[in-house]
Protein backbone atom coordinates (compact mmCIF):
# COMPACT_ATOMS: atom_id res chain seq x y z
CA UNK A 1 0.00 0.00 0.00
CA UNK A 2 1.07 3.22 -0.79
CA UNK A 3 2.40 6.21 1.64
CA UNK A 4 0.27 8.99 1.90
CA UNK A 5 1.84 10.78 -0.59
CA UNK A 6 -0.47 9.10 -2.55
CA UNK A 7 -2.86 12.02 -1.88
CA UNK A 8 -0.68 13.95 -4.83
CA UNK A 9 -2.04 11.82 -7.18
CA UNK A 10 -5.60 11.44 -6.42
CA UNK A 11 -8.45 13.29 -7.87
CA UNK A 12 -11.49 15.14 -6.38
CA UNK A 13 -14.17 13.10 -7.71
CA UNK A 14 -12.60 9.81 -5.68
CA UNK A 15 -13.49 11.29 -2.35
CA UNK A 16 -16.09 13.60 -3.22
CA UNK A 17 -20.09 12.67 -1.67
CA UNK A 18 -21.67 11.82 -4.47
CA UNK A 19 -25.02 12.42 -4.25
CA UNK A 20 -25.26 16.28 -2.37
CA UNK A 21 -28.72 17.77 -1.13
CA UNK A 22 -28.95 20.95 -3.52
CA UNK A 23 -32.15 23.15 -3.55
CA UNK A 24 -33.19 25.49 -6.27
CA UNK A 25 -33.82 29.03 -5.67
CA UNK A 26 -36.84 29.80 -3.91
CA UNK A 27 -37.04 27.16 -1.62
CA UNK A 28 -37.82 28.06 1.64
CA UNK A 29 -35.67 27.94 4.67
CA UNK A 30 -37.90 26.03 6.26
CA UNK A 31 -37.72 23.73 3.69
CA UNK A 32 -33.83 23.62 3.25
CA UNK A 33 -33.49 22.86 7.14
CA UNK A 34 -35.94 19.82 6.86
CA UNK A 35 -33.86 18.50 3.66
CA UNK A 36 -31.01 18.87 5.73
CA UNK A 37 -32.22 17.23 8.31
CA UNK A 38 -33.65 14.51 6.69
CA UNK A 39 -30.50 13.64 4.72
CA UNK A 40 -27.90 14.44 7.67
CA UNK A 41 -26.32 16.70 5.42
CA UNK A 42 -23.78 19.44 6.41
CA UNK A 43 -24.57 21.91 3.74
CA UNK A 44 -26.89 22.56 0.59
CA UNK A 45 -26.00 24.08 -2.40
CA UNK A 46 -28.00 26.56 -4.34
CA UNK A 47 -28.57 25.69 -8.09
CA UNK A 48 -29.73 27.55 -10.48
CA UNK A 49 -32.50 25.82 -13.90
CA UNK A 50 -29.47 23.94 -15.14
CA UNK A 51 -28.30 22.78 -12.01
CA UNK A 52 -25.20 24.77 -11.61
CA UNK A 53 -24.12 26.40 -7.99
CA UNK A 54 -25.43 29.31 -7.09
CA UNK A 55 -24.21 29.53 -3.64
CA UNK A 56 -24.34 27.72 -0.29
CA UNK A 57 -25.75 27.52 2.68
CA UNK A 58 -24.19 25.22 5.73
CA UNK A 59 -25.25 24.58 9.24
CA UNK A 60 -22.54 27.52 10.51
CA UNK A 61 -25.29 29.69 7.80
CA UNK A 62 -27.90 28.33 10.24
CA UNK A 63 -26.91 28.90 13.63
CA UNK A 64 -25.52 32.69 12.35
CA UNK A 65 -27.71 33.64 9.50
CA UNK A 66 -31.18 32.24 10.18
CA UNK A 67 -32.26 30.72 13.27
CA UNK A 68 -34.59 33.27 16.02
CA UNK A 69 -33.26 35.68 12.80
CA UNK A 70 -35.37 35.09 9.86
CA UNK A 71 -39.14 34.07 9.17
CA UNK A 72 -39.27 30.16 7.85
CA UNK A 73 -40.94 31.17 4.64
CA UNK A 74 -37.55 33.33 3.65
CA UNK A 75 -36.32 31.90 -0.09
CA UNK A 76 -32.83 30.29 0.79
CA UNK A 77 -31.03 32.83 -1.75
CA UNK A 78 -31.63 35.63 0.87
CA UNK A 79 -29.08 33.98 3.31
CA UNK A 80 -27.08 31.86 1.24
CA UNK A 81 -22.98 32.44 0.87
CA UNK A 82 -22.50 33.10 -2.54
CA UNK A 83 -20.90 33.79 -4.66
CA UNK A 84 -20.08 30.35 -4.16
CA UNK A 85 -16.52 28.64 -5.02
CA UNK A 86 -16.81 25.38 -6.65
CA UNK A 87 -14.03 22.68 -8.08
CA UNK A 88 -13.92 20.40 -10.73
CA UNK A 89 -14.45 16.24 -10.41
CA UNK A 90 -11.51 15.59 -12.26
CA UNK A 91 -9.16 18.32 -10.36
CA UNK A 92 -6.34 16.87 -7.98
CA UNK A 93 -7.31 16.16 -4.26
CA UNK A 94 -4.25 18.33 -2.99
CA UNK A 95 -5.31 21.44 -4.60
CA UNK A 96 -9.07 21.27 -3.64
CA UNK A 97 -7.63 20.69 0.31
CA UNK A 98 -5.21 23.76 -0.20
CA UNK A 99 -7.94 26.00 -1.40
CA UNK A 100 -10.47 25.12 1.08
CA UNK A 101 -7.66 25.83 4.08
CA UNK A 102 -6.66 28.86 2.65
CA UNK A 103 -10.30 29.98 2.31
CA UNK A 104 -11.59 28.61 5.73
CA UNK A 105 -14.00 26.45 4.01
CA UNK A 106 -15.63 23.23 5.24
CA UNK A 107 -17.57 22.41 2.20
CA UNK A 108 -17.07 22.66 -1.71
CA UNK A 109 -19.17 21.46 -4.03
CA UNK A 110 -18.08 19.73 -6.75
CA UNK A 111 -18.73 20.58 -10.98
CA UNK A 112 -18.49 18.58 -13.92
CA UNK A 113 -17.38 20.05 -17.45
CA UNK A 114 -20.51 22.10 -17.65
CA UNK A 115 -20.14 23.60 -14.95
CA UNK A 116 -23.31 21.55 -13.36
CA UNK A 117 -23.25 20.29 -9.48
CA UNK A 118 -22.00 16.16 -9.55
CA UNK A 119 -21.24 16.12 -5.59
CA UNK A 120 -20.10 18.09 -2.27
CA UNK A 121 -16.15 17.83 -0.85
CA UNK A 122 -16.30 18.01 2.95
CA UNK A 123 -12.76 18.99 3.95
CA UNK A 124 -12.78 16.78 6.61
CA UNK A 125 -13.16 13.71 3.81
CA UNK A 126 -10.12 14.80 2.15
CA UNK A 127 -8.21 15.38 5.49
CA UNK A 128 -8.51 11.53 6.10
CA UNK A 129 -6.25 10.73 3.66
CA UNK A 130 -3.09 13.66 4.10
CA UNK A 131 -1.54 13.78 7.33
CA UNK A 132 0.45 16.50 9.17
CA UNK A 133 3.82 16.02 7.35
CA UNK A 134 2.23 16.61 3.95
CA UNK A 135 0.18 19.33 4.81
CA UNK A 136 3.19 22.30 4.61
CA UNK A 137 3.98 20.60 0.89
CA UNK A 138 -0.13 20.76 0.21
CA UNK A 139 -0.20 24.33 0.92
CA UNK A 140 3.16 25.09 -0.92
CA UNK A 141 2.09 23.64 -3.76
CA UNK A 142 -0.90 25.81 -3.78
CA UNK A 143 0.06 29.00 -2.79
CA UNK A 144 -1.79 32.40 -3.50
CA UNK A 145 -1.06 34.10 -6.73
CA UNK A 146 2.09 35.78 -6.60
CA UNK A 147 5.37 35.29 -9.06
CA UNK A 148 7.60 34.59 -6.38
CA UNK A 149 4.97 31.81 -4.38
CA UNK A 150 5.10 30.19 -7.95
CA UNK A 151 8.71 30.05 -8.32
CA UNK A 152 8.26 28.03 -4.28
CA UNK A 153 5.58 26.19 -5.97
CA UNK A 154 8.29 24.91 -8.99
CA UNK A 155 11.20 23.99 -6.71
CA UNK A 156 8.89 22.26 -4.80
CA UNK A 157 7.63 19.53 -7.54
CA UNK A 158 11.30 18.40 -7.65
CA UNK A 159 10.79 17.09 -3.76
CA UNK A 160 7.26 15.80 -4.65
CA UNK A 161 8.25 14.22 -7.28
CA UNK A 162 11.13 12.09 -5.48
CA UNK A 163 8.52 11.32 -3.09
CA UNK A 164 6.67 9.70 -5.31
CA UNK A 165 9.04 7.20 -7.20
CA UNK A 166 9.49 6.02 -3.41
CA UNK A 167 5.77 5.43 -3.01
CA UNK A 168 6.14 3.27 -6.84
CA UNK A 169 3.81 5.40 -8.41
CA UNK A 170 4.25 4.66 -12.28
CA UNK A 171 6.22 7.38 -13.99
CA UNK A 172 3.67 8.64 -16.49
CA UNK A 173 1.49 9.31 -13.38
CA UNK A 174 4.21 11.66 -11.85
CA UNK A 175 4.92 13.16 -15.31
CA UNK A 176 0.87 13.92 -15.39
CA UNK A 177 0.95 15.17 -11.73
CA UNK A 178 3.65 17.93 -12.64
CA UNK A 179 2.32 18.52 -16.15
CA UNK A 180 -0.64 19.58 -13.85
CA UNK A 181 1.07 21.81 -11.39
CA UNK A 182 3.02 23.11 -14.19
CA UNK A 183 -0.39 23.97 -16.20
CA UNK A 184 -1.31 25.54 -13.22
CA UNK A 185 0.80 27.80 -13.14
CA UNK A 186 0.57 28.59 -16.32
CA UNK A 187 -3.35 29.36 -15.82
CA UNK A 188 -2.37 31.73 -12.49
CA UNK A 189 -0.01 33.71 -14.77
CA UNK A 190 -2.20 34.64 -17.49
CA UNK A 191 -4.74 35.45 -14.30
CA UNK A 192 -2.44 37.62 -12.61
CA UNK A 193 -1.63 39.33 -15.96
CA UNK A 194 -5.04 39.79 -17.12
CA UNK A 195 -6.48 41.79 -13.69
CA UNK A 196 -2.86 43.55 -13.81
CA UNK A 197 -3.37 44.82 -17.67
CA UNK A 198 -6.95 45.58 -16.56
CA UNK A 199 -5.74 47.38 -13.38
CA UNK A 200 -3.32 49.76 -15.23
CA UNK A 201 -5.87 50.72 -18.30
CA UNK A 202 -5.47 48.12 -20.64
CA UNK A 203 -9.16 47.02 -19.78
CA UNK A 204 -10.96 43.44 -20.48
CA UNK A 205 -9.77 40.87 -22.96
CA UNK A 206 -11.04 42.91 -26.32
CA UNK A 207 -12.52 38.86 -27.43
CA UNK A 208 -12.58 35.98 -25.87
CA UNK A 209 -9.48 33.99 -26.24
CA UNK A 210 -7.77 30.19 -25.05
CA UNK A 211 -4.05 29.43 -23.81
CA UNK A 212 -2.72 26.73 -25.31
CA UNK A 213 0.42 24.35 -24.16
CA UNK A 214 1.97 22.31 -26.78
CA UNK A 215 4.47 19.70 -26.83
CA UNK A 216 5.27 17.77 -24.15
CA UNK A 217 2.76 20.05 -21.69
CA UNK A 218 -0.01 18.91 -24.21
CA UNK A 219 0.66 15.84 -23.46
CA UNK A 220 1.02 15.41 -19.89
CA UNK A 221 4.55 14.10 -20.64
CA UNK A 222 6.45 16.71 -17.94
CA UNK A 223 9.91 16.00 -16.96
CA UNK A 224 11.07 18.64 -14.46
CA UNK A 225 12.08 21.90 -16.42
CA UNK A 226 10.68 21.75 -20.05
CA UNK A 227 10.90 24.63 -21.80
CA UNK A 228 7.92 26.94 -22.55
CA UNK A 229 5.57 26.02 -26.19
CA UNK A 230 2.20 28.18 -26.15
CA UNK A 231 0.31 29.74 -28.13
CA UNK A 232 -3.02 31.82 -28.27
CA UNK A 233 -6.31 31.08 -30.07
CA UNK A 234 -8.40 34.10 -30.67
CA UNK A 235 -11.98 34.88 -30.81
CA UNK A 236 -12.43 35.98 -34.57
CA UNK A 237 -12.97 39.56 -35.07
CA UNK A 238 -13.61 42.54 -37.39
CA UNK A 239 -10.24 43.51 -39.66
CA UNK A 240 -10.67 47.20 -38.50
CA UNK A 241 -10.37 45.57 -34.88
CA UNK A 242 -6.92 44.14 -35.46
CA UNK A 243 -4.44 47.17 -34.67
CA UNK A 244 -6.29 47.12 -31.17
CA UNK A 245 -6.92 43.36 -30.42
CA UNK A 246 -3.27 42.38 -31.84
CA UNK A 247 -1.74 45.28 -29.25
CA UNK A 248 -3.55 43.65 -26.02
CA UNK A 249 -2.57 39.89 -26.74
CA UNK A 250 0.69 41.01 -27.84
CA UNK A 251 1.20 42.79 -24.42
CA UNK A 252 -0.71 39.78 -22.01
CA UNK A 253 2.12 37.27 -24.19
CA UNK A 254 4.84 39.08 -23.49
CA UNK A 255 4.47 39.52 -19.78
CA UNK A 256 3.08 35.76 -19.87
CA UNK A 257 6.42 34.77 -21.20
CA UNK A 258 8.61 36.91 -18.93
CA UNK A 259 6.51 35.66 -16.26
CA UNK A 260 6.97 31.87 -16.95
CA UNK A 261 10.66 32.58 -17.90
CA UNK A 262 11.28 33.68 -14.13
CA UNK A 263 9.40 31.00 -12.68
CA UNK A 264 11.53 28.47 -14.47
CA UNK A 265 10.16 27.61 -17.73
CA UNK A 266 13.18 28.46 -19.99
CA UNK A 267 12.51 30.28 -23.20
CA UNK A 268 11.45 28.02 -26.14
CA UNK A 269 14.87 28.26 -28.71
CA UNK A 270 12.51 27.64 -31.78
CA UNK A 271 10.69 30.52 -30.52
CA UNK A 272 7.09 28.74 -30.22
CA UNK A 273 5.48 31.31 -27.65
CA UNK A 274 2.84 33.69 -27.80
CA UNK A 275 4.75 36.11 -28.37
CA UNK A 276 5.39 34.50 -32.00
CA UNK A 277 2.26 35.89 -34.63
CA UNK A 278 2.73 32.40 -35.69
CA UNK A 279 1.56 30.71 -32.48
CA UNK A 280 -0.86 33.63 -31.73
CA UNK A 281 -4.23 33.08 -34.11
CA UNK A 282 -7.97 33.72 -34.25
CA UNK A 283 -9.80 30.34 -34.55
CA UNK A 284 -10.82 31.07 -38.35
CA UNK A 285 -7.32 31.48 -38.73
CA UNK A 286 -6.08 28.18 -36.86
CA UNK A 287 -8.46 25.92 -39.00
CA UNK A 288 -6.92 27.81 -42.29
CA UNK A 289 -3.20 27.43 -41.28
CA UNK A 290 -4.03 23.70 -40.18
CA UNK A 291 -5.64 22.90 -44.03
CA UNK A 292 -3.07 24.82 -45.20
CA UNK A 293 -0.27 22.34 -43.90
CA UNK A 294 -2.36 19.32 -45.14
CA UNK A 295 -2.22 20.54 -48.37
CA UNK A 296 1.68 21.87 -48.25
CA UNK A 297 3.22 19.03 -46.98
CA UNK A 298 6.50 20.83 -46.94
CA UNK A 299 9.22 20.67 -44.50
CA UNK A 300 8.48 23.79 -42.52
CA UNK A 301 4.58 22.47 -42.80
CA UNK A 302 5.64 19.13 -41.34
CA UNK A 303 7.57 20.31 -38.54
CA UNK A 304 5.22 22.88 -37.67
CA UNK A 305 2.37 20.37 -37.40
CA UNK A 306 4.08 18.21 -35.71
CA UNK A 307 5.13 20.77 -32.75
CA UNK A 308 1.63 21.94 -32.88
CA UNK A 309 -0.72 18.54 -33.12
CA UNK A 310 -0.51 17.81 -29.30
CA UNK A 311 -1.76 21.01 -27.81
CA UNK A 312 -4.60 21.11 -24.78
CA UNK A 313 -5.69 24.02 -23.04
CA UNK A 314 -4.88 25.82 -20.08
CA UNK A 315 -6.99 29.03 -19.74
CA UNK A 316 -9.69 30.85 -20.98
CA UNK A 317 -12.26 29.23 -23.40
CA UNK A 318 -11.51 25.28 -23.45
CA UNK A 319 -14.41 24.59 -26.31
CA UNK A 320 -12.09 26.90 -28.96
CA UNK A 321 -9.85 24.32 -27.92
CA UNK A 322 -11.80 21.74 -28.61
CA UNK A 323 -13.45 23.06 -32.16
CA UNK A 324 -9.18 23.15 -33.09
CA UNK A 325 -8.99 19.80 -32.23
CA UNK A 326 -12.14 18.74 -34.56
CA UNK A 327 -10.23 20.32 -37.29
CA UNK A 328 -6.98 19.03 -36.60
CA UNK A 329 -8.43 15.22 -36.54
CA UNK A 330 -10.55 15.59 -39.69
CA UNK A 331 -7.36 16.98 -41.86
CA UNK A 332 -5.18 14.40 -40.58
CA UNK A 333 -7.77 11.19 -40.93
CA UNK A 334 -8.50 12.14 -44.19
CA UNK A 335 -5.21 13.05 -45.49
CA UNK A 336 -2.74 10.00 -45.86
CA UNK A 337 -0.09 11.20 -47.59
CA UNK A 338 0.28 14.11 -45.09
CA UNK A 339 1.10 11.09 -42.27
CA UNK A 340 2.80 9.56 -44.68
CA UNK A 341 5.35 12.35 -45.01
CA UNK A 342 4.94 13.36 -41.36
CA UNK A 343 6.85 9.69 -41.30
CA UNK A 344 9.39 10.37 -43.47
CA UNK A 345 10.12 13.28 -41.73
CA UNK A 346 10.63 11.51 -38.31
CA UNK A 347 12.28 8.62 -39.82
CA UNK A 348 15.14 9.55 -38.77
CA UNK A 349 14.49 9.93 -35.23
CA UNK A 350 15.85 5.92 -33.93
CA UNK A 351 15.79 4.32 -30.98
CA UNK A 352 19.65 3.93 -29.03
CA UNK A 353 20.26 0.70 -30.32
CA UNK A 354 23.54 -0.19 -32.22
CA UNK A 355 23.60 -2.95 -35.23
CA UNK A 356 24.42 -5.44 -32.92
CA UNK A 357 22.00 -4.55 -30.44
CA UNK A 358 23.96 -2.90 -27.91
CA UNK A 359 22.85 0.36 -26.72
CA UNK A 360 24.25 3.07 -29.16
CA UNK A 361 25.59 6.14 -26.74
CA UNK A 362 26.57 9.43 -27.56
CA UNK A 363 29.84 9.92 -29.24
CA UNK A 364 30.19 13.39 -30.11
CA UNK A 365 29.27 16.01 -27.47
CA UNK A 366 32.05 15.53 -24.73
CA UNK A 367 30.29 16.30 -21.71
CA UNK A 368 27.93 13.58 -22.38
CA UNK A 369 30.02 11.06 -24.26
CA UNK A 370 28.94 7.15 -23.13
CA UNK A 371 25.59 8.38 -22.21
CA UNK A 372 22.38 7.56 -23.88
CA UNK A 373 19.64 10.26 -24.66
CA UNK A 374 16.70 8.69 -23.41
CA UNK A 375 14.22 11.49 -24.47
CA UNK A 376 15.05 11.90 -28.04
CA UNK A 377 16.30 8.11 -28.44
CA UNK A 378 14.00 6.58 -26.40
CA UNK A 379 10.62 8.00 -25.63
CA UNK A 380 10.96 10.58 -28.49
CA UNK A 381 10.64 7.60 -31.35
CA UNK A 382 7.88 5.87 -29.38
CA UNK A 383 5.19 9.05 -28.95
CA UNK A 384 5.83 9.62 -32.81
CA UNK A 385 4.91 6.48 -34.19
CA UNK A 386 2.30 6.48 -31.26
CA UNK A 387 0.80 10.20 -32.53
CA UNK A 388 0.96 9.07 -35.78
CA UNK A 389 -1.41 6.36 -35.57
CA UNK A 390 -3.45 8.37 -33.17
CA UNK A 391 -4.18 10.70 -36.16
CA UNK A 392 -4.94 8.06 -38.51
CA UNK A 393 -7.54 6.44 -36.24
CA UNK A 394 -9.47 9.94 -35.55
CA UNK A 395 -8.18 9.47 -31.82
CA UNK A 396 -8.18 12.49 -29.96
CA UNK A 397 -6.51 11.43 -26.84
CA UNK A 398 -2.93 13.51 -26.65
CA UNK A 399 -1.30 11.73 -23.58
CA UNK A 400 0.89 8.31 -25.08
CA UNK A 401 -0.21 6.09 -23.00
CA UNK A 402 -3.61 6.81 -23.57
CA UNK A 403 -3.22 6.72 -26.87
CA UNK A 404 -2.11 3.43 -26.94
CA UNK A 405 -4.54 2.49 -24.91
CA UNK A 406 -7.04 3.76 -27.77
CA UNK A 407 -5.60 2.18 -30.50
CA UNK A 408 -5.83 -1.01 -29.03
CA UNK A 409 -9.34 -0.34 -27.72
CA UNK A 410 -10.09 -0.17 -31.43
CA UNK A 411 -7.98 -3.28 -32.43
CA UNK A 412 -4.85 -1.16 -34.03
CA UNK A 413 -2.67 -2.89 -31.66
CA UNK A 414 -3.01 -6.11 -29.92
CA UNK A 415 -2.44 -7.26 -26.68
CA UNK A 416 0.73 -7.67 -26.45
CA UNK A 417 1.71 -4.36 -28.40
CA UNK A 418 -0.10 -2.30 -26.19
CA UNK A 419 1.53 -4.10 -22.77
CA UNK A 420 5.25 -4.16 -24.77
CA UNK A 421 4.46 -0.37 -25.36
CA UNK A 422 2.99 0.86 -22.24
CA UNK A 423 5.79 -1.31 -20.30
CA UNK A 424 8.46 0.72 -22.43
CA UNK A 425 7.06 4.02 -21.96
CA UNK A 426 6.80 3.47 -18.23
CA UNK A 427 10.27 2.00 -17.66
CA UNK A 428 12.35 4.54 -20.20
CA UNK A 429 10.23 7.56 -18.36
CA UNK A 430 11.05 6.02 -15.00
CA UNK A 431 14.55 5.61 -15.33
CA UNK A 432 14.98 9.59 -16.75
CA UNK A 433 12.92 11.32 -14.24
CA UNK A 434 14.54 9.33 -11.45
CA UNK A 435 18.45 10.35 -13.25
CA UNK A 436 16.48 14.25 -13.75
CA UNK A 437 15.68 14.04 -9.70
CA UNK A 438 19.16 12.93 -8.92
CA UNK A 439 21.17 15.39 -11.01
CA UNK A 440 19.17 18.26 -9.58
CA UNK A 441 19.69 16.78 -6.11
CA UNK A 442 23.55 16.80 -6.71
CA UNK A 443 23.94 20.42 -8.52
CA UNK A 444 25.23 18.50 -11.47
CA UNK A 445 22.37 20.02 -14.58
CA UNK A 446 19.39 18.01 -15.27
CA UNK A 447 19.32 17.15 -19.22
CA UNK A 448 17.60 14.06 -20.69
CA UNK A 449 21.00 11.59 -20.88
CA UNK A 450 21.95 9.11 -18.77
CA UNK A 451 25.10 6.99 -18.06
CA UNK A 452 23.94 3.27 -18.79
CA UNK A 453 26.70 1.73 -16.59
CA UNK A 454 24.82 3.94 -13.65
CA UNK A 455 21.73 1.41 -13.81
CA UNK A 456 21.57 -2.16 -12.85
CA UNK A 457 22.35 -4.91 -14.70
CA UNK A 458 18.34 -6.16 -14.76
CA UNK A 459 17.65 -2.18 -15.84
CA UNK A 460 20.30 -2.46 -18.52
CA UNK A 461 18.69 -5.57 -19.77
CA UNK A 462 15.29 -4.22 -19.34
CA UNK A 463 15.95 -0.96 -21.43
CA UNK A 464 17.40 -2.80 -24.10
CA UNK A 465 13.82 -4.68 -24.43
CA UNK A 466 12.02 -1.40 -24.17
CA UNK A 467 14.12 -0.38 -26.75
CA UNK A 468 13.96 -3.13 -29.08
CA UNK A 469 10.00 -3.10 -28.90
CA UNK A 470 9.23 0.25 -29.46
CA UNK A 471 11.98 -0.38 -32.81
CA UNK A 472 10.16 -3.25 -34.10
CA UNK A 473 6.80 -0.99 -33.57
CA UNK A 474 8.08 1.58 -35.32
CA UNK A 475 8.93 -0.91 -38.01
CA UNK A 476 5.79 -1.93 -38.35
CA UNK A 477 4.34 2.01 -38.26
CA UNK A 478 6.69 2.38 -41.41
CA UNK A 479 4.92 -0.66 -43.45
CA UNK A 480 1.93 1.23 -42.51
CA UNK A 481 2.55 4.12 -43.68
CA UNK A 482 5.14 4.07 -46.32
CA UNK A 483 4.63 -0.25 -47.82
CA UNK A 484 8.45 -0.58 -47.36
CA UNK A 485 9.12 -3.67 -44.94
CA UNK A 486 12.99 -2.62 -44.39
Amino acid sequence: MRSQTAIFSRMVKDFMRRVPLAVTAGTSCADVIAGMAERKASSATVTDAEGRPLGIITERDLTHRVAFRVPPETPVEKVMTMPVMTIAADEYLYYAIARMRRRGLRHMPVVDGGGALTGMLNLHDALAVASDRLMGQIDTLAREDSVEGMKQIKAAQVELADQLFEDNLPAPEIQALLTHINNDIYRRIVDLNRSAMEAEGYGRPPVEFCVIVMGSGGRGENYLYPDQDNGFILEDYPDERHAEIEAWFIELAERMVRDLDSVGFPLCNGYVMATNPLWRKTLPQWIEQITLWGRKRNFVALRLADIFFDFQPVRGHPDMAARLRRSVTKMARSNHFFLQQMFQEEADHNVALGFFGGLLTEKRKKRYKGQVNLKHTGTLPLVEAVRLLALREGVEETATVRRIKALAAKGVLDANEDEELTSAFRLITGILLSRQIKDFKADTGVSYYVDPQSLSKRTRSLLLDALKAIDTFRQRVRADFTAEIF
